[in-house]
């Protein structure tokens, strides 16, 4: 008995900062929570999917493709994670109301979102692109986010708060060369970033956003499966490689936990030090 007490004391030591008596990040600091993220089959979506998933929060992961929600649910299931799937465009409005009522039918409200979601359907100079283009990559990249939030803000508030994140871009800061139209998009994340949260701030919803540099995805494989080019990019970089999904995902977790309730209107790149030439 003596000694079940003292690994209690332990235990509990373990899980308490000394210096301020408060109890250190837990793989549990979700637990109950509700994350809509969308785009998140694969990528920097699957890998904040995991990340929330594995400090608790049930995880609703979404994707275009049934196939491609399929083999995500299944992957999240193997690792034990509560996660709810289903296809969503997040260009369509239908499909956007139909995730969010989902998400309440069927996890009870809505605590976390992740605004992932994003196109690029063009390459080369800015002044060659289109209308047609500009309303894509705007519809899916900004309007979309925006429109995503103002659904889930309701129920957030009947909650009692949350956490709203949008995944922006290096590319927002600094445009790159024949990226312009999504650069552009991206910086409006920043900004939109900047307007929700004083307005959300009265309701205790926190509103951030990321802004990764090249990471290791499908969506970007054009910029580091060349090795010449990749080569070219870690020139630019302090930390001398490119990007893993994973490293982007466990920020997106943090700005969603309680270890970050102080932190709101915000932008953190993760560039492997790019952003200090910016």
């Amino acid at each position: 008995m003596r000694l079940r007490v003292m690994l209690k004391s332990v235990f509990r030591g373990l899980l308490t900062n000394p210096v301020t008596g408060r109890r250190n990040m837990t793989q549990s600091n979700l637990a109950g929570m509700v994350a809509i993220i969308t785009a998140s089959t694969d990528g920097i979506g699957l890998a904040a999917a995991q990340a929330l998933g594995h400090r608790g929060a049930h995880v609703v992961v979404s994707s275009r493709r049934q196939a491609n929600v399929d083999k995500a649910v299944e992957l999240l299931q193997s690792q034990s994670i509560q996660v709810t799937g289903t296809t969503c465009n997040v260009g369509k409005s239908e499909d956007r109301e139909k995730l969010v009522q989902m998400t309440l039918d069927q996890c009870g409200g809505v605590d976390i979102l992740v605004n992932n979601a994003a196109v690029n359907p063009f390459f080369g100079n800015i002044l060659d692109s289109t209308e047609a283009v500009w309303d894509k990559i705007l519809d899916v990249n900004v309007k979309s986010a925006f429109l995503m939030t103002k659904l889930v803000v309701p129920h957030m508030e009947k909650r009692g708060g949350g956490s709203v994140v949008f995944v922006s871009s290096v590319a927002g800061y600094q445009p790159m060369q024949a990226l312009g139209p999504y650069s552009v998009s991206k910086t409006a994340l920043l900004g939109l970033t900047k307007a929700l949260a004083p307005e959300l701030a009265h309701s205790n919803i926190r509103v951030n956003c990321v802004a990764p540099g090249v990471i290791k995805t499908r969506f970007s494989a054009a910029l580091w499966q060349d090795e010449d080019v990749a080569d070219e990019f870690k020139k630019q970089l302090c930390i001398k490689r490119i990007g893993e999904p994973e490293e982007i995902g466990g920020v997106i977790a943090f700005l969603c936990s309680k270890e970050a309730s102080y932190i709101t209107g915000e932008t953190i790149t993760v560039t492997g030090g790019m952003s200090c030439r910016l």
